[in-house]
């Protein structure tokens, strides 16, 4: 069913390669005609995947990509009206700045209808006039703030110049979608805040539909009418930039979208939470005694005198950052960063105040490993790509092992428990991790970092069957690095599988 309002609708679109890597998974998003679009995420996220899903140049796996409310998903890319500017500008350096523009315009054919001398209805396919082609390209270059270029040679023109040619090249084709992947990441910062400028304006005089990919949080903030936030192939959140900076729905969203402190909490009563170890009102109702995340922005704390906030510590360092100061306040074992327009003194105490809008909780998903696992025949456990020691015993009450390794039940009975399906739980703080690859039951790759105040949370994923295991840890490690997993026997809580039927 058509509808007019949205131009682009992908339905759970999931792109799988080599018949094993998730690259995108289940991805559901509407966009509206006219609309900036921005997929923000860290590299490898998926973006960049579900971009050329979208151009046709890869071919989801499951799923649908509707435009207009047709079905498009398996048709070519020359066949639809959308056009891609990459990160490389690919300019053709023999030809000029004309000559780079209007190249698509010389190959592209227009349907004619007609009426043959037998009163026949008949089509055909020709080339665009030079004078037509000639208007178009000068109203692009007006577009892009580059009339009077048309005889230079790209490779005279700076960085950002020639990114104005490529997407001369792209638009001046009046695609109703223009994709473009990381166009200015290979321009310098000044560069690429002017170019960030220019491409909204732009958006707003063409009038077209715009879908961005960047892992820059300022790009996505700064130009967006919507952002797509994506981690691990999904859809994490949704929204306009000020909700998603004002309102993020996870810890992953919170840390990547600006500056945040994230710290484990605890609702102690009505709109009330504990967290930093004092108490604080806030305005999202949870149960109490439930365990949530707790999210302040920097600049949502005030400095005061020691005795007047709910919190008090010591400043630890205080750095002039143009607009704001950072400062980083100790308190306990707990790091708080704040962004005041006032000054601290390195050692002094200071006092941290911060009213209940300014303190969003979610809800917490990290709380516990948990995973399916089987008895080996030497009484150790396998789960998530990896094989740990573990107490057996802990399955049956009163049970012992005998000399042979067999367990004996509290009435006597021997069993042999291997191959014994089992469900597996390990808290985030009994896991550690060592660099040394045979210390531990399993080796993965860190691929989140998230600091909580007082320690980090990571996720080390293997790549057997991508099994992730989180864990909190005090020492800062760096993504990317391969380690092995630690879990000392006492901390694998086991219980005995129960039956789909049984359940």
């Amino acid at each position: 069913m058509e509808n007019s309002e949205n131009i682009i609708e992908l339905i759970d679109v999931t792109k799988v390669f080599d018949g094993e890597t998730i690259a995108v998974d289940k991805f559901n998003l509407q966009v509206k005609k006219g609309e900036f679009v921005t997929f923000l995420g860290p590299s490898g996220c998926g973006k960049t995947t579900t971009l050329r899903m979208i151009a046709g140049f890869e071919i989801p796996t499951s799923g649908q990509i509707l435009l207009n409310g047709e079905d498009i998903s398996k048709l070519p890319p020359n066949k639809r009206p959308v056009n891609t500017v990459f990160q490389k500008y690919a300019l053709f350096p023999h030809l000029n700045v004309y000559e780079n523009i209007a190249f698509g315009l010389k190959l592209k054919k227009t349907e004619v209808s007609y009426v043959d001398k037998k009163g026949n209805a008949k089509v055909k396919y020709k080339k665009l006039a030079k004078s037509e082609i000639d208007k178009k390209v000068k109203r692009t270059l007006e577009l892009v703030d580059l009339e009077g270029f048309e005889k230079r040679s790209v490779s005279t023109l700076s960085g950002g110049q020639q990114q104005r040619i490529a997407i001369a090249r792209a638009i001046v084709n009046e695609p109703e979608i223009l994709l473009l992947d990381e166009p200015l990441g290979a321009l310098d910062l000044k560069m690429r805040k002017e170019m960030q400028i220019e491409l909204k304006n732009m958006h707003k005089r063409l009038g077209i539909t715009f879908i961005y990919v960047t892992h820059d949080q300022e790009e996505a903030l700064t130009m967006s009418d919507k952002i797509v936030v994506i981690n691990d192939g999904e859809i994490q959140q949704t929204g306009t930039p000020t909700e998603i900076y004002n309102e993020p729905i996870n810890t992953f969203v919170a840390d990547f979208i600006g500056d945040s402190n994230i710290f484990n909490g605890t609702v102690v009563g009505k709109r009330k939470v504990k967290f930093c170890g004092a108490e604080f009102d806030c305005v999202d109702d949870f149960e109490v005694n439930e365990m949530v995340d707790v999210v302040v922005r920097p600049e949502d704390i005030k400095l005061c005198a020691p005795g007047e906030g709910q919190l008090k510590g010591e400043v630890q360092s205080c750095v002039f950052k143009g607009v704001h100061y950072e400062i980083t306040v100790v308190l306990g074992r707990f790091e708080i960063v704040i962004q005041s327009t006032m000054s601290a003194i390195v050692g002094n105490l200071t006092g941290m105040k911060i009213e209940p809008d300014g303190i969003h909780l979610m809800q917490k998903v990290y709380t516990v490993n948990k995973y399916s696992g089987v008895i080996t025949k030497t009484n150790t456990v396998q789960f998530g790509d990896g094989e740990f020691d573990c107490d057996v015993t802990s399955l049956y009450p009163s049970s012992h092992l005998d000399e042979e390794g067999y367990l004996i039940t509290a009435q006597g009975e021997k069993l042999d428990l291997t191959g014994t399906e089992v469900d597996v739980e390990v808290e985030t703080a009994d896991i550690t991790m060592s660099d040394d690859k045979e210390a531990g039951g399993v080796v993965g790759n860190i691929i989140s970092i998230i600091y909580k105040g007082d320690h980090y949370r990571y996720i080390v994923r293997t790549e057997e069957n991508e099994e992730d295991y989180v864990l909190s840890c005090p020492d800062m490690w760096n993504t990317g690095d391969r380690v092995s997993l630690i879990i000392p026997k006492e901390k694998i809580k086991l219980s005995l599988k129960v039956a789909e039927d049984k359940k």
